[in-house]
């Protein structure tokens, strides 16, 4: 078995039983990188040196027998949009083009804590906000499954380095889609935690009260060895969840037969732009989950077109109120897909915004509600493929 296909879990033992070290698999992964991301573009910053010095480190650790966990020596890449003490956070924008952190985020703190090896950093859309990166910072990721193709935002640079196979588990993060889709169009698993449930300390804001810090992993497995590491309390962010932290891989194995599984079919069934290839996907996991078991039932949750309102109101503002001040004194340095989008803020009213989010407020109690007869929802990412790049720049 290579070591671009072994889990976690795998790479983990393999470790321990010194079948390899973790040098070794910093080196085939930084070769793996340089093989084939140069058509990619999954990268912005490859920090091989340190890398392979923090992978030395962990070698060194581990035939001391200081096991840090089942991170202890695995590589990672994390979005350009996450502080790492020394580097620079551009956040795709030649506004930033010059900055550095001074200090590491949570989630690079516990990463680091937990003996993972940072790689590099990511391709993001521009602030999280932007579109493809046409004229960015630097060139637009591309899906690996075919090139013409776009990975999906703002997590592109994540979702494409792990549906590549350079990397088994990337940080992203999200506010409205910017984890799960990419992760849908490059075919990973993409998390969306709960709110607060990871800390967003040292990761450029876009927006104070709907920002997400998750992971973007090969397998669901990887996806709870990665959370089990970044989630926790931290008092320095105002949105922490101060709760305890579960075993997230403690129920991976129990299988879905009892699960109660709601699908909001009214949210997709009948829009046009569904593609057969689409609905035949949801067709063939609605019938395996019921066939292993689990209850499916159609669910009713708010109008797909009011929710996505709300969320657009609250983040137009809130990002407008982030950029203002910089758009005002710099606006060259802003690409055209972010200055379209941040602009749009400044025509959100203060009365607009506090409509927003006590709208908000009812909305989710009515999709807490549906909770109550379900345990969990099934529905569409996306309705189609990804797109080509021609039609996007069309």
């Amino acid at each position: 078995m290579s070591l671009q296909t072994r889990s976690i879990t795998s790479l983990g033992s393999g470790l321990r039983k010194r079948e390899f070290t973790s040098e070794e698999l910093i080196l085939d992964t930084l070769a793996r990188i340089e093989a084939r991301d140069g058509a990619i573009h999954a990268f912005v910053r490859i920090e091989a040196d340190g890398a392979i010095d923090a992978a030395r480190r962990s070698d060194s650790e581990l035939r001391a027998g200081h096991d840090r966990g089942p991170l202890h020596g695995i590589p990672y890449g994390t979005k350009d949009m996450v502080d790492v003490a020394g580097l620079p956070t551009t956040c795709h924008s030649r506004s930033r083009a010059h900055h550095r952190a001074i200090a590491d985020a949570a989630v690079t703190e516990r990463l680091r804590d937990a003996g993972a090896v940072l790689v590099g950093k990511l391709v993001t859309f521009e602030f999280a906000l932007g579109d493809t990166g046409a004229d960015g910072l630097f060139p637009p990721a591309r899906n690996p499954w075919n090139l013409d193709h776009i990975p999906g935002g703002s997590s592109s640079g994540s979702a494409a380095a792990v549906a590549a196979g350079f990397l088994r588990f990337a940080i992203g993060t999200c506010t409205s889609g910017s984890i799960r889709g990419p992760a849908a169009w490059c075919g990973v698993v993409g998390l969306k935690p709960s709110f607060g449930r990871v800390s967003r300390r040292g990761i450029f804001p876009l927006s104070w009260t709907m920002d997400h810090c998750g992971p973007l992993t090969a397998s669901v497995e990887d996806a709870a060895i990665a959370m089990q590491v970044i989630a926790g309390y931290d008092p320095a962010d105002p949105g922490s969840l101060d709760r305890p932290v579960p075993d997230f891989r403690e129920n991976l194995e129990m299988g879905v037969k009892g699960l109660r599984i709601g699908v909001p079919w009214h949210f997709f069934a009948d829009d046009p732009a569904l593609t057969a290839d689409a609905r035949g996907g949801i067709d063939r996991t609605v019938a395996l989950l019921s066939d292993s078991g689990a209850i499916i039932h159609s669910v009713t949750l708010p109008k797909l077109a009011e929710l996505l309102a709300c969320s657009r109101v609250i983040m137009a503002a809130e990002s407008y109120a982030i950029h203002r001040t910089r758009l005002a004194a710099n606006l060259p340095g802003y690409g055209t897909g972010a200055i379209r989008r941040f602009v749009l803020g400044a025509g959100v009213t203060a009365a607009d915004y506090l409509d927003a989010q006590r709208l908000r407020g009812t909305l989710t109690a009515a999709v807490d509600t549906v909770f109550s007869e379900c345990d969990a929802l099934l529905t569409a990412i996306s309705l189609g493929p990804a797109p080509s790049f021609a039609s996007q720049s069309s």
